[in-house]
């Protein structure tokens, strides 16, 4: 599905997750977005799960979604269970129903190096490019397995240069960019690893 986005007059980046936990990395991104791309807000969309990854340790979505409203201190950053609400698994369906939700608004996927590298393996993930721009931000180690995935092949052709990122919350789908800057070696998975850690000994 191929969206106009020329008519459309908020931008609004989604940056999706299972936020298990939300920490400083999330938002470095979502600050960076607001400011490179020029968004009028970013939304944390708390997911039930990543159907690509084990479960386990999954803490509960109310403990998720207050651990990131704490985090959050600016008010263009908001939380939402938008997925959970609808019961929806896989983000082609979830960037459906926000464009057909919200039509006046132009939505940015923003996602990590990290997630570009394995995006071939996502549900419908050529529908996703072809409905709305993507920003990509780099992560230690990531980069080279990132600009030479499949996906980064496919639609190498829409790439737009960092410089001109601010052209992503206007640019009809397919478009997408990949933001250098200062990184963080911070995950989700590193902090729970961390925290089982300590809690064995």
């Amino acid at each position: 599905m191929t969206v106009n986005r020329t008519r459309r007059n908020r931008s609004i980046g989604v940056l999706g997750g299972s936020f298990n936990p939300p920490h400083n990395g999330h938002l470095h991104i979502s600050l960076m977005a607001l400011k490179r791309i020029g968004l009028d807000e970013v939304w944390w969309l708390v997911t039930p799960g990543n159907p690509l990854k084990n479960h386990d340790g999954l803490h509960p979505l109310a403990t998720r979604v207050d651990s990131a409203n704490r985090l959050i201190g600016d008010p263009r950053i908001r939380v939402t269970t938008f997925e959970a609400d609808n019961n929806f698994t896989y983000t082609a369906d979830t960037l459906d129903a926000l464009a057909a939700r919200y039509p006046d608004t132009n939505f940015v996927w923003l996602m990590g190096a990290d997630n570009l590298a394995e995006f071939h393996l996502w549900e419908r993930w050529q529908d996703i490019f072809n409905s709305c721009a993507i920003a990509v931000f780099d992560r230690p180690g990531y980069s080279t397995k990132a600009l030479t995935s499949p996906a980064a092949s496919r639609f190498g052709r829409y790439r737009i240069d960092e410089a001109d990122a601010s052209l992503l919350k206007s640019e009809p789908a397919p478009a997408w960019s990949y933001l250098r800057g200062r990184t963080m070696a911070i995950s989700s998975t590193l902090l729970r690893a961390t925290r089982d850690m300590k809690e064995r000994t």
